[in-house]
Order: C-alpha cells, then structure tokens, then sequence
C-alpha cells in the first residue's frame, strides 16, 4: 500500500542504512518537465515519518542548484569514521559531470554543500553504483563506452576498469558485485553485459542475448550468490527479466516474462533474495520471486509509468517509485488499506475548487461525500509469502501421545554446477522421552532455589560426585556462596596459610641444624689451638651431647656478642674514616656526601651491590625505587623472578598470559592474592580462555573453574557443555 507521496519531478536516492531518521534525497530529473514548466533545479532532502498517518513527508532541506540529474545515489562514506556524519550525496549530470554534496550541509541549510565535482564524461552520466565493500569507490558510466572508477578521497584522477568496450555505446546501468569488492558489471541498450575485474584491468566475460532484442534497461547483481545477475529488457517485443549464471553463460538461468511491456527499472531486495521488483510500461510493479518466476505481490499504482524503483536500506519492507507524472510514491510490501489514498484525492479536489458552484451560480456546493462501498475492495493483499527478515527459522509445537513437532527453514549446500534450489522448510516429529532422574533433580534444584540452600545443595552435589572434574567444580561453586571466598579458592588450589608457616618453620630448622655444625668447625678448631693444655686434659663430653652443647654454647655466645656491639654502637662515640678515593666506594661516599642518589644507586648496581642499591634507593624517593627495582630485575634472573616482578609492579595481566598453562594453578593462586576487585574479574576470564583453547583436553576442563572464580556463567556453561556429554538432558541440566 502506499505510504507517503512527494509531487516532484526528479530522481531518488535513500539514505544508507546507517542513517537514522531515514531521509529520501531527491534531485530533479533531467529531460522532463513538470506541470509549471519549470526550467530550475534543485535537490531536495525528505524524512520518512511512518508514525505520520498523512501523505505528505516532510521536507527537510533543499539546495538550489544548477544542474538536472540523470543518476542520483546516497553513500556511506565516511558516516563512522570521517567528518561527513550522513554520509556522501552523488549526482550523474546532464553534461557527463559527477558531482559530490555533503548531505550534513544540505540539512543544515549551508549555501557551500559541494565538495567536488568533475566533467570527466562524455555526454549525460546515466549510471553510478558505491562499491558496499569499500564505500569511497564509486562507478560511473556514460556515453561511448566511458566507465571511470573514482576514490572519493582522491576525486582528481579517476581510473577506469579497462580498455573501452567495441563497439562504442552507451552505458545505460552499472553495478559492483555484491559478494566480490573487484568485480563490476555494466550493460548497455544494445543488450550486452560485461563484467570487468578490476585487479586484471580488463573484461573477464560478456554476456549477449541471441535475439538480439535485449535493450538492457536495468542491471542488478543477486544479493547472495557471486555469479548470479539479472537483466531487464525495455523492448516491448521482449519485455522479459533475465536471470544469469556467469558459470553458464551461453543462456540465461531462467526468464521472467511477467510484464507485457517493456521494463524500465529493476531492484534487488538486499534483504531477501527472493524479492525482486520491476516496473514497466504496462504500469505495473510487480514483486516477483527470481527463482521461481511467481509473482509474489503486484503494487496498486495508477497509470502512469515509473522510470525509477528502489528499495529503502534501512526498512526493508518499505520501497519508493518515482513516476512520469511528476510524483514520487513510497510504498510498503505489507499490505494495508487504500481509503486515506482516496480520501486525499477528494480533498484535494474539493480544496480546488472550493465551496461554490464552479459554474457561476454562486450557490455553495454540498459536502463531498464517498460513495459507500459494499465490499472491502480497498484492502490491499500482502505477499503471498512472509519475508525473510520476519519468517520464522525453526519453532516447535507439542502434539498428544508426548510428541514434538519441529520445523526449519535451513537451506541446503548448492553444489556446483546445479541450479539454485528454492528453499522449502523441513518438518520433524520425534517421541518425547521424560527423563525421571532429570525431573528428580530439577526439583531438587528448585528446591534450593526457592529456600536458598545453595551451600547444602552443593555439598550435596560433591559428596555425590563420581569424577575431580566433577568434584572440584562443586566444590569451587559451593565457595562462591560462601563468605572470603579468595581465601577458600587458595585453600581448595592446595594453598593453605597455616601449612605453608608450618613449612618454612620447619625448613628453618633443617638449614640452621644442617649448616652451623659446618660452621662451627673452624671456629672450635682454632678454639682448641689457643686452649692452655691443662685445660685440654678435663674431662671430654659425650659424643650424643657434643652438637647440641657445642649449638647451645655458639649460639648463647654469639647472641652476647651481638649484644654487647649493638650496645657499643649506641653508647660509644667511636670515629670512621669517610673515604673519598677514586675507587667505588669513594665514588659513592662523593655522591651520597652531595645528594646525589641516582648516581650512588648507579654505582651500586654497576658493582652488583643490589642490597646497597635498593636501601640508597628508598632514602631517594620512589620515582628512583621503581627505576632501581626495573634495573635490578633486569639483571637478576632466576626461576621466580618474573613472579617477584609481576608481585612489585602489581602486573597480574602479563603472568596470566605467559606463564605455561601446566601452572594454572599458581597462577590462579597469584590472582586470587593480589588482583584487585576491579581486574579480577578479567584476569580469571584471560586465563579461562587460555585453557579453553588449548589442545589439552585435561586443562580445557580446568577452564571451568577459572570461570567460576570470574563469575562468568556463560562461559562456564559453554565450557561445561564442551567438555561433557552436550546431548545428554543430565549433563546440560
């Protein structure tokens, strides 16, 4: 039904579909007059109001301009990234010039919108088409064969796809494939087609219809399939649609010969394949299936011709037709009724002629009334069939006796060589099996829900886990409900607090009972050698008591000594020689006796002085901390270095993603101690995924936990689903 109408003479081009709200450009259309007679031209933007229940739409902006179009397209270029936010107006001329205007400047009422324009053509500019891959290229064609490619970053100097086509003619349409960026087609009245490869820079086939009756009006490139194109012919002798398969190209696919005039325009539903409208001769815009050659939906149009016919980008159920009578009508697919269509004509004429009597009687004439219609004949049909964008995929219904009926609407492989098969749905019936264990426990989990047992119900679930996997991954949930959770993590990773104190107390122990004894040798050596020799001939202790008197009187000693110099340096005023000699250490009494921090700190690394280097450092401040602690690390390698680093510069992320995935565990163990709340999540996700997409089938199981530390749970069922048995109702349950 239709929508919204605009009375204007001129070419069309809708917004892309990035643009919101949806504009319809209009510029006026070369070699045609309207009913004034008017020699201007201008280009006009109109917004599409749907909420809007009148005809009428509403006129955004217009730009008076000096020229009359032949081809008008709305690009996307640079609407994302660049300055232009609605994109790029391009216009055909009569005078073989290619015109840019920025449409922001059109609907901001600026009096500059140009941004370039070029006379490069021959003649009118009668075709333009934007590459959709790489929306700055734009094709154009004109006459004696003239086809340019322009860069729209680089308007000056335009390239061309090849060697001009023999003989010379006139390019009447152009279009880029919409599945290979390289390739373009154009075609002419004479019925030819050619299809260039911009990377040979040259024609790579030319598709002729043998009746040599082809006056090729209208070009399109099938949404899906790469070397599928069809073909519309204007001769009323042949007012057919011809569909093309560049892999078999000594005959069309199939032939559509529902008008029985000649066809002046076509459009290919980007949305759905299987909508391809055409307008003729006859008056007609039919919406047909190419596949199949039905007619899916016939437009209610008055009699006049349509020259132009496109689909809006942005509503796929809504398309526009510009006619010969000096109106543009924008249309929907979807059905409706005609009765507000009706009701403007008879006010229109009712507004002319006003309320007297148009014969000079000067009596008021009675109010207009519409004769009454016994049948609802003003109810326009929708299609036969739902479109794509809103038919149904797959769905299911339950039918007696526990059966399942299910249907899809999943197209099957085309092979090579074969002819594109219609798409049919496929119905299935299965038998309904009641899982009773499954039912069992999803009460049970109900249950939990419903009372908040989630710890019980999780020990549950552990005490009655047959597998670790199964187990751990319980265990790990039944953590998450419960308070300190981090601590619990460590504990259930094998990292318990008190053990670990335990252990080093106890290794403590062993290193100073393994190594004193060894120390204390020569020290009771020469001890014995300074002994008196009637103190040698006392009495000798026994060999079990010897290590632990000889520990006790080392240890006992050295603490008094150690007492008694620490006393001394607080109580005795003793002096100490401050050398400034050439050596290190007179270099760093110089820089420390001039404050000079950095350079002592230099110099005590440069003399593998670390301990020196890091106290001098402190006393600097921490900007010279952290430059000494990246220093010292760099120099310093050993097995736990790169876990000292990440722990000093708090840099969790790198460990996460370089550590070897055999140590997991340490590194979850190393996030869960020292992550912030606001990282946290992140990294136990970073290292879920590490594991996920490893080849090991062990450590893809151990995502799951990562998972559940991050409280990612849809990770975690993906996870859980490919490690276990994803068909069976219990496991997915």
């Amino acid at each position: 039904m239709k929508l919204k109408e605009i009375d204007r003479t001129a070419m069309q081009a809708w917004s892309p579909a990035q643009q919101h709200p949806i504009y319809l450009a209009t510029g006026t259309s070369a070699q045609q007059l309207d009913a004034t007679f008017s020699t201007s031209a201008s280009l006009e933007i109109f917004e599409l109001d749907l909420a809007d229940p009148s005809l009428d739409m509403k006129s955004c902006a217009t730009f008076s301009s000096a020229h009359r179009y032949h081809k008008l397209i709305w690009g996307p270029h640079s609407m994302t990234s660049g300055d232009r936010v609605s994109g790029v107006l391009i216009a055909g001329g009569e005078n073989g010039n290619v015109i840019l205007y920025d449409s922001a400047k059109i609907l901001d009422g600026e009096a500059e919108v140009i941004i370039a324009q070029k006379d490069k053509h021959t003649g009118p500019v009668r075709a333009l088409d934007v590459n959709m891959f790489q929306t700055n290229l734009v094709a154009s064609g004109a006459n004696e064969s003239e086809i340019y490619i322009w860069d729209l970053n680089n308007f000056a100097t335009p390239m061309t796809p090849g060697a001009k086509t023999q003989p010379l003619e006139d390019i009447s349409c152009i279009a880029w494939n919409r599945q290979v960026q390289h390739i373009l087609a154009s075609a002419s009245p004479s019925g030819r087609a050619t299809v260039w490869d911009l990377r040979k820079n040259e024609p790579i086939i030319k598709v002729t219809d043998h009746n040599n009756r082809m006056h090729c009006s209208g070009l399109a490139w099938h949404p899906e399939v790469a070397t599928q194109m069809v073909l519309a012919s204007e001769d009323d002798r042949l007012p057919v649609i011809q569909m093309w398969d560049l892999r078999f190209a000594s005959s069309p696919l199939r032939v559509l010969e529902s008008h029985t005039r000649g066809i002046l325009a076509i459009a290919w539903s980007m949305a759905d394949p299987e909508l391809l409208l055409s307008c003729g001769k006859d008056a007609k815009i039919l919406c047909s299936n190419p596949n199949t050659g039905e007619v899916l939906y016939e437009l209610p149009t008055n009699t006049q011709w349509c020259f132009d016919i496109q689909w809006c980008p942005r509503n796929p159920a809504v398309l526009s037709a510009a006619s010969f009578d000096g109106r543009i009508s924008v249309y929907s697919i979807m059905g409706g009724s005609t009765d507000g269509l009706r009701q403007k004509q008879v006010d229109q004429l009712s507004s002319s002629f006003g309320n007297l009597d148009p014969f000079g009687t000067g009596q008021p004439l009675p109010p207009l009334q519409l004769p009454q219609q016994t049948a609802p004949q003003s109810v326009v049909l929708p299609l036969k069939k739902p479109p794509k964008w809103i038919r149904r995929p797959m769905g299911a219904s339950f039918s007696f006796g526990g059966k399942l009926v299910t249907f899809e609407n999943s197209k099957s492989p085309q092979q090579p060589g074969m002819e594109q098969q219609q798409q049919h749905p496929h119905v299935y019936v299965s038998q309904v099996v009641t899982e009773k264990e499954f039912l069992a426990r999803s009460n049970q989990l109900q249950e939990a829900v419903q009372s908040e047992g989630f710890v019980s119900y999780c020990q549950k679930k552990i005490d009655m886990a047959l597998a670790d996997f199964e187990r751990n991954v319980w265990a790990f949930l039944k953590v998450n409900f419960e308070e300190d959770s981090r601590v619990k993590y460590l504990e259930l990773l094998g990292y318990r607090k008190d053990d670990l104190r335990k252990k080093v107390n106890i290794d403590c122990t062993l290193q100073c009972k393994v190594f004193l004894p060894l120390l204390l040798v020569d020290f009771y050596g020469i001890f014995s050698l300074l002994k008196a020799p009637a103190e040698s001939d006392g009495s000798v202790p026994n060999e079990g008591d010897e290590g632990q008197t000889t520990e006790e009187q080392f240890l006992g000693e050295t603490l008094k000594d150690h007492k008694k110099e620490t006393e001394d340096l607080g109580s005795a005023k003793t002096t100490f020689n401050i050398s400034v000699s050439g050596d290190v250490d007179g270099l760093i009494t110089q820089a420390l006796l001039t404050g000079n921090f950095e350079s002592a700190v230099d110099l005590c690394l440069h003399d593998n002085r670390m301990a020196d280097a890091i106290i001098l450092a402190i006393a600097g401040g921490q900007e010279l901390l952290s430059r000494t602690q990246e220093k010292y690390f760099a120099k310093m390698r050993s097995k736990i270095t790169r876990l000292i680093t990440a722990v000093v510069t708090k840099n969790w992320k790198e460990i996460v993603q370089s550590c070897d995935l055999q140590n997991w565990r340490e590194a979850l163990a190393a996030v869960l101690t020292y992550a912030r709340p606001d990282e946290f999540t992140a990294l136990c996700d970073l290292l879920g995924s590490r594991l996920e997409n490893e080849g090991d089938s062990i450590l893809q199981t151990q995502a799951c936990l990562c998972y559940i530390c991050a409280g990612n749970v849809d990770k975690l069922v993906a996870c859980w689903t490919k490690v276990q048995d994803g068909n069976s109702p219990l496991s997915l349950q």
